[in-house]
């Protein structure tokens, strides 16, 4: 295998520095590798010409927390490509820096430097995922979206695979959710002003009148931050059972209802569903922040890291940077790895078999066409809609459903 990194670096992390090390890459010297049959571009914002100049590392007091994610992810993607065996060195993966104010992703375009790729892996947003997007439906590869939550305003592009769910997703799933196991409790969504919370009512509504009335009686509370604390009380009945969902992304707002729910739960049945921003709010995954009083959101990613991909990159990871892999770090192993299986398992058939369960890592995906309006034929892009239902209890995370 080949592993090309644009500017002829390649990252690596240390505990306490960034080390560049600068080696020129000559196919025609690479005698395993003169024909690669595969040849694959993988995209994160690494900043490279921001953080150095003149070859020199600029940021005196470590690495900058903006390139962090990036960075992780592409450690981890190296693992992974590492980790192929050498008798299938018919791969060459470069990876590129999205950021990059020389070698932008216009440029690449421009200048042909990415034609003939079989499938692009991009960590990106914005801009460079619309770009990258319409280049592959121009060329009629697939371009993997890794870890951006959103479709980026993208129709009609079934060449887009889109790895991390869309809010959308997560709301389709919680209301599957409260439907099996919840129709019979007083379900109310509690929100708070803004454009995001007014995407998730615009989701819950959507699927719950389908058919032009609701099926459901899910009773809308807006909470402010000057809103009274028994807002919601005064509406709960201690002879009923009740589903709340947390329709807001933000931190204050999780806390404070999340603990209103864990006050009141004694007297009033409450089962808590949030957003999956919630997974990352620290301050909910102290053991004593919610005292025996279960919370529940939806992610993609779901692994105990007991299994033997898991402890392999562990112990690659450990080796090389002398740290525990990150998410980012997992997320890069595991996207690389599995979609360069797949087209060598499938090079003929790659988009009919991006849901392969015998290739699966650490997680279990599921990928759907997504058809934005019902008349459509085409796909507006591939989305995996795997999600799992996970509870968070006296600090503890465990898989609920």
């Amino acid at each position: 295998m080949k592993l090309i990194m644009k500017k002829n670096l390649f990252v690596a992390l240390s505990a306490l520095a960034i080390v560049f090390c600068f080696k020129e890459v000559n196919a025609q010297n690479d005698t395993l590798k003169r024909n690669p049959s595969y040849r694959i571009a993988i995209f994160a914002p690494l900043y490279l010409d921001s953080v150095f100049y003149n070859n020199s590392f600029r940021y005196k007091q470590g690495i900058p927390r903006f390139i962090q994610p990036a960075l992780e992810f592409v450690q981890g993607a190296q693992i992974a490509l590492d980790s192929i065996p050498e008798s299938n060195n018919d791969i060459e993966a470069t990876i590129y820096d999205s950021k990059s104010f020389t070698q932008t992703v216009p440029w690449l375009i421009q200048h042909n430097k990415l034609d003939s790729l079989n499938f692009i892996i991009g960590s990106v947003k914005d801009a460079e995922y619309k770009l990258l997007a319409d280049f592959a439906l121009s060329k009629k590869i697939p371009f993997i979206s890794a870890t951006y939550p959103n479709d980026g305003g993208i129709t009609a592009n079934p060449y887009l695979v889109i790895v991390n769910p869309t809010l959308r997703s997560h709301c389709e799933a919680i209301y599957s959710y409260i439907i099996q196991n919840h129709g019979n409790d007083k379900i109310f969504l509690c929100r708070q002003k803004g454009n995001q919370e007014n995407m998730i009512s615009s989701y819950f509504k959507q699927l719950n009148e389908q058919d032009g009335k609701p099926f459901l009686d899910i009773q809308t509370i807006n909470i402010e931050p000057n809103s009274p604390p028994d807002l919601l009380l005064a509406k709960l009945d201690s002879s009923r059972k009740h589903l709340v969902i947390g329709g807001s992304m933000d931190e204050a707002f999780a806390i404070k209802i999340a603990k209103n729910c864990a006050q009141w739960n004694s007297k009033y049945p409450i089962t808590l569903v949030g957003m999956p921003t919630w997974d990352g709010f620290t301050s909910l995954h102290k053991k004593s922040a919610l005292e025996d009083f279960p919370l529940f959101f939806t992610t993609p990613y779901y692994n105990t890291k007991g299994d033997e991909n898991s402890k392999m990159l562990i112990n690659a990871y450990n080796k090389r940077y002398k740290i525990k892999p990150t998410d980012m770090a997992y997320k890069g192993f595991e996207i690389v790895s599995l979609f360069i299986h797949i087209l060598t398992k499938y090079p003929a058939g790659f988009m009919n078999h991006i849901n392969d369960r015998s290739l699966t890592l650490f997680n279990e995906y599921n990928f759907r066409p997504v058809m934005l309006k019902k008349e459509k034929q085409t796909p507006d892009y591939f989305e995996n809609k795997h999600l799992y239902f996970i509870q968070l209890l006296n600090g503890v995370i465990s898989k609920a459903w």
